[in-house]
């Protein structure tokens, strides 16, 4: 059998194991269940590729829960090292696969992203899985999203439907300075989508972008019209911590 190796982007060379997807090439036939257990993997072999032996192999990649999504564009680099290892052309993959080859380009350039379960279901018509490890890494973040976030998520400790109907008047006031005064997207849209929580009075919704620590609950951040909630002396104690 032969012994398993690595293949990794060159985008990838310098970063640190926490923040950067890890490929890992394995010629097992065997696939985890997710309860410490594996299972056999049939090897098959797409129509047209059956000029070729193609063994079942695992592709493995590794995300740090707070990089997962700010690591999409690089499921394009996956697909793109596989499709190399198998001499497979873009043609060849949209005819076995049924996706049309623009957007398979559109996946290999970064342009359009690319979901775990399309990438799995490219890799499968090249004898690839691919297998998603999620660890717990503390997140880079600049000082002023920290700080964001350490008071949103001091506010998400009072949040209640009552509470929210409560703070109605004052979010609207906010809400309403913010899109006079803001310009250009993700912002535009950022709020707007704001307005659609608040008017929902989607509680868990909100919850998930005072505490976020992904790039779209940053960004939603920086356009919030939850300002002017927390007590002084509170707001006070958070900033305290922070420094």
């Amino acid at each position: 059998m032969a012994r398993p190796t690595a293949i990794s982007s060159r985008a990838n060379a310098g970063r640190s194991p926490a923040s950067t997807p890890c490929v890992e090439v394995n010629e097992n036939n065997t696939l985890p269940l997710g309860n410490g257990s594996t299972t056999t993997s049939p090897t098959t072999a797409a129509a047209s590729m059956s000029t070729r032996t193609l063994r079942r192999r695992r592709v493995s990649i590794i995300y740090s829960i707070e990089c997962y999504d700010s690591c999409m564009p690089r499921r394009g680099g996956l697909l793109r090292e596989v499709m190399l290892e198998t001499s497979t052309t873009q043609s060849e993959l949209s005819r076995v696969s049924g996706v049309h080859q623009p957007s398979i380009s559109q996946f290999l350039s970064g342009k359009v992203e690319l979901s775990d379960e399309q990438l799995d279901r490219l890799l499968s018509c090249m004898g690839y899985r691919l297998e998603v490890v999620r660890r717990p890494v503390v997140p880079e973040l600049t000082r002023s999203e920290r700080r964001s976030w350490r008071l949103h998520r001091q506010l998400s400790t009072h949040l209640t439907r009552t509470s929210l109907e409560q703070w109605l008047p004052t979010i609207q006031r906010n809400w309403e300075r913010l899109r006079n005064g803001v310009s250009g997207e993700p912002h535009m849209h950022n709020l707007d989508r704001w307005r659609s929580l608040i008017d929902r009075g989607d509680v868990q919704g909100l919850r998930r972008v005072l505490t976020g620590l992904d790039r779209d609950s940053i960004e939603m951040r920086e356009v919030s019209p939850m300002g002017g909630l927390l007590s002084q002396d509170e707001r006070m104690d958070v900033l305290q911590m922070a420094s």
